[in-house]
C-alpha cells in the first residue's frame, strides 16, 4: 500500500511524475481559484447592466435578456471546446485562449452601436469564461489524490466568489463611468490580472509538465459502463438536477414580488443562496473525499428535493429566508460532484472534455428550467406547479444517481 503524502512536503518529482497533495499542488489550487474568480465576471456582468442597456438601446426586457442567454450558450459550448483543448494541450493553453476571447468580447460589447452586436458579443464573453470553470475543475482533480474532492470543490467556488465581488464593482463602475467604459475596464483588468495569474500557474506546473493528466492516477470506481454511456447518463442527470435548481435561483425575486414582499427581499434571498452555496461546495468536497462523488451528489440531490418541497408549504418572509439558505446549503455542491465522478470513473486524458460535456448539460438544464418555470407560471398563475415540476425533475436525478451507486464498485489497486 502506498504511503500517505504529506501536504506540507515541498514539491518533488518521482521519476518525472508530479507528487499529488504536495505543497506545490495547494499553491497551484490557490492560483486556480483566483483565476476562476476573475474569469467568472462573464457570468455576472450582464445581470447588473441589463436594465441600463435596455433603456439605452430602447428595447424590451426580453430582447435585452437574450444577452444572458448567449452568455450561457457560450459558457456551455465553450466548456466542451476548452475541455478538449485542456486534454490535448493543457489548461494553460485553454485559459490563455479564453482570456483573449473574453477581452475581445468585452471590448466588442462596449463598442456596440445597437442591441444585437451587444447580444452576440456575450456569446464570446461566455466562451471566454468557460475555461475557468469545468476545465479548471478537471485540471485540479489531477493535482490531488487524498484531497481530490476538496480540490475540485474549491476550484468550482471561484465562480461563486466572483458572484459575491463582481456585481458591486460593476455597479460602481456604471455609476462612475457608464456601462460602455465599464465594459472596457472589465476587459482590460480581467485580461491583465488573468494573464499574470496564468503565468504564475505555468511556472508552478514546471516547463516539462504542460498536461497534468500525464502523471495522474487511474480511475478509482468501476461502473461497468462505457465512457460514452456514462457521459450520457451524467448529462441527463445534470439536466434534471439543474431544471430543479433553476426554479428558486431564477424566480425567487419575482416570487417574492408576487407575494408582496418586494423584489429587494428576493434579491437578498438570492444572495443568501449563493453565500451558502460556497459553504456547500467546500463541504461537499470534504464529504466526497470520504464517501465518493456519487454518494455526495445523491445526498445533495435528495436534500435539494426536500428544500423544494418546503417552498410549497411555507411562504412567510422568515420561512423563505430560512428555506433559501437551506436550498443554497444543499445545492451548491451538486455541480462540482459531477467533475469528481468523472475523475473517479473515467480515464484521466479524457476528463476535461467529459466534464465540459456534463457541465454543458447542466447549463442546458438551468436555461430550460428557468424558461419552463416561467411558462408554467403564466399558464397557472402560481409558482406551486413550477415548484412541483422541479421536484419531478429532481426525482429523475435521484433515480439516475441511485442506479449508478448500485452499479459502482471500487477498482482493485495494483500492487
Amino acid at each position: 500500500m502506498a504511503a500517505a503524502v504529506d501536504i506540507s512536503a515541498p514539491f518533488t518529482l518521482d521519476s518525472g511524475r508530479f507528487v499529488p497533495d504536495s505543497r506545490r499542488a495547494w499553491t497551484r489550487l490557490a492560483v486556480a481559484v483566483l483565476i476562476g474568480s476573475l474569469g467568472s465576471v462573464g457570468m455576472w456582468s450582464v445581470v447588473v447592466v441589463l436594465p441600463v442597456v435596455q433603456a439605452d438601446f430602447g428595447v424590451t426586457r426580453g430582447t435585452a435578456s437574450l444577452a444572458f442567454t448567449m452568455v450561457m450558450l457560450g459558457f456551455g459550448l465553450g466548456g466542451v471546446l476548452t475541455g478538449r483543448i485542456t486534454d490535448r494541450y493543457g489548461i494553460v493553453a485553454a485559459i490563455g485562449l479564453g482570456i483573449g476571447i473574453l477581452g475581445l468580447g468585452y471590448l466588442g460589447a462596449g463598442m456596440s452601436s445597437s442591441i444585437w452586436p451587444f447580444i452576440l458579443m456575450h456569446f464570446a464573453i461566455g466562451l471566454g469564461s468557460s475555461a475557468t470553470f469545468g476545465p479548471l475543475m478537471a485540471e485540479a482533480s489531477h493535482w490531488f489524490d487524498r484531497y481530490r474532492g476538496l480540490a475540485v470543490a474549491l476550484a468550482a467556488s471561484g465562480n461563486y466568489i466572483g458572484g459575491t465581488i463582481w456585481p458591486s464593482l460593476i455597479n460602481l463602475g456604471m455609476q462612475s463611468i457608464g456601462w460602455r467604459h465599464t465594459h472596457f475596464a472589465i476587459g482590460a483588468f480581467a485580461a491583465v490580472a488573468m494573464v499574470l495569474s496564468l503565468v504564475a500557474l505555468r511556472l508552478l506546473m514546471g516547463a516539462a509538465v504542460p498536461r497534468s493528466h500525464g502523471a495522474a492516477a487511474a480511475p478509482r470506481v468501476d461502473l461497468r459502463l462505457s465512457t460514452n454511456a456514462l457521459t450520457a447518463m451524467l448529462s441527463l442527470a445534470g439536466v434534471a438536477c439543474c431544471v430543479a435548481m433553476s426554479m428558486p435561483q431564477v424566480h425567487i425575486v419575482a416570487y417574492c414580488g408576487d407575494l408582496g414582499y418586494g423584489v429587494a427581499r428576493g434579491a437578498e434571498m438570492l444572495s443568501l443562496m449563493l453565500g451558502f452555496g460556497i459553504i456547500s461546495r467546500i463541504g461537499s468536497g470534504f464529504l466526497a473525499d470520504r464517501i465518493g462523488g456519487i454518494r455526495t451528489l445523491l445526498l445533495g440531490s435528495i436534500a435539494q428535493g426536500v428544500a423544494l418541497l418546503f417552498y410549497l408549504f411555507f411562504d412567510s418572509l422568515t420561512s423563505l429566508y430560512l428555506i433559501s439558505a437551506m436550498f443554497g446549503l444543499f445545492q451548491g455542491g451538486i455541480v462540482p460532484s459531477y467533475a469528481i465522478i468523472v475523475r473517479e470513473t473515467m480515464p484521466a486524458p479524457e476528463v476535461a472534455t467529459r466534464v465540459g460535456i456534463v457541465i454543458f448539460a447542466t447549463v442546458v438544464g438551468m436555461s430550460f428550467g428557468g424558461w419552463i418555470s416561467g411558462v408554467i407560471f403564466d399558464a397557472t398563475g402560481s409558482y406551486a406547479a413550477a415548484f412541483l415540476n422541479g421536484v419531478g425533475w429532481n426525482a429523475l436525478n435521484v433515480t439516475i444517481m441511485t442506479t449508478l451507486l448500485f452499479r459502482s464498485r471500487a477498482r482493485l489497486a495494483l500492487a
